[in-house]
C-alpha cells in the first residue's frame, strides 16, 4: 500500500484524530508498518502528531476539539477558565486548556499545548453544546457551575475569578438545576456557597438583588 492509499483509507474512516493502533487495523499492517507510514504522511503534510501514538487526520490541529479524543472512550468537553474565556465572561486567556470528563483527572501534554482535565461524577455531566466546528464547549451557566463544583476538591485552580463579568442573559436558574443533580449534600453545599460567592462578587448585568437570592432559596 502507498502512501496516497493510506491516507485515503484513513479519511475514508470520517474521523479527525487516530491512534496508531487503530492505524494499523485500518490499514491492516503492524503497528510498526503503521507509524512509519502515518510518520510519511505527517512529513508530506498530510497529517499531523498530538502526541505519540495520536494523530491529526483534520487539517490544522484544532486544540479546542481535543480533549474528547484525548479522553476516549470516555467523553469530555471544554468547560471551567477555557469555556468561561470562550463564552466573554473572563477576559484572560488560561495558560492551559481546562476540560471536565467522565475520565480520571489528569494533565495531557501535546503538540499544541497542556490540557488540564478533571473528572465530573456523571450526575452532573452534561451542559455542552456543540459548535459548527465539532468543539463540545460547556454553555456559560455549567461552566461557572462546574468551577464552583470543582472548589471543594484539593486543587486550588477553583477557587477565585476576579475578573468574570456575568452577562445580562446569564441565566440563573440553570445553576439551580445543575445544583439540585448532585447527590452529596456536603457537595451540594460546597457548591451552594462557591456560587452564592461569585455572584456577590460579580452580579450578572441588570440583575436585582431580589433575583440573586430567589436562585439562593431555588429547592434542591
Amino acid at each position: 500500500m502507498n502512501s496516497r492509499q493510506a491516507y485515503a483509507t484513513l479519511r475514508g474512516l470520517g474521523v479527525p484524530v487516530i491512534r496508531t493502533a487503530d492505524a494499523a487495523t485500518a490499514l491492516h499492517q503492524s503497528t510498526a508498518a503503521a507509524t512509519k507510514m502515518l510518520s510519511r504522511l505527517a512529513a508530506a503534510g498530510l497529517m499531523a502528531s498530538v502526541r505519540p501514538g495520536m494523530w491529526w487526520l483534520d487539517g490544522t490541529i484544532d486544540p479546542y476539539r481535543l480533549p474528547q479524543h484525548l479522553t476516549a472512550p470516555l467523553d469530555s468537553y471544554i468547560s471551567l477558565q477555557s469555556a468561561l474565556h470562550l463564552r466573554g465572561l473572563i477576559e484572560q486567556i488560561p495558560e492551559v486548556i481546562y476540560a471536565v470528563s467522565l475520565a480520571r483527572t489528569q494533565r495531557i501534554s501535546t503538540r499544541v499545548g497542556a490540557f488540564s482535565i478533571h473528572h465530573l461524577a456523571p450526575e452532573v455531566f452534561g451542559g455542552y453544546e456543540e459548535t459548527a466546528t465539532s468543539m463540545k464547549l460547556a454553555t456559560a451557566e455549567k461552566a461557572l457551575f462546574d468551577f464552583a463544583y470543582l472548589s471543594a476538591g484539593r486543587t486550588r485552580l477553583f477557587t477565585a475569578l476576579p475578573e468574570l463579568e456575568l452577562p445580562a442573559k446569564f441565566r440563573l436558574r440553570e445553576l439551580s438545576r445543575w445544583l439540585a443533580k448532585i447527590p452529596s449534600e456536603r457537595s451540594r453545599t460546597i457548591t451552594q456557597r462557591k456560587l452564592d460567592e461569585l455572584l456577590a462578587e460579580h452580579p450578572p448585568a441588570q440583575r436585582t438583588n431580589a433575583t440573586v437570592k430567589r436562585m439562593r432559596r431555588a429547592p434542591k
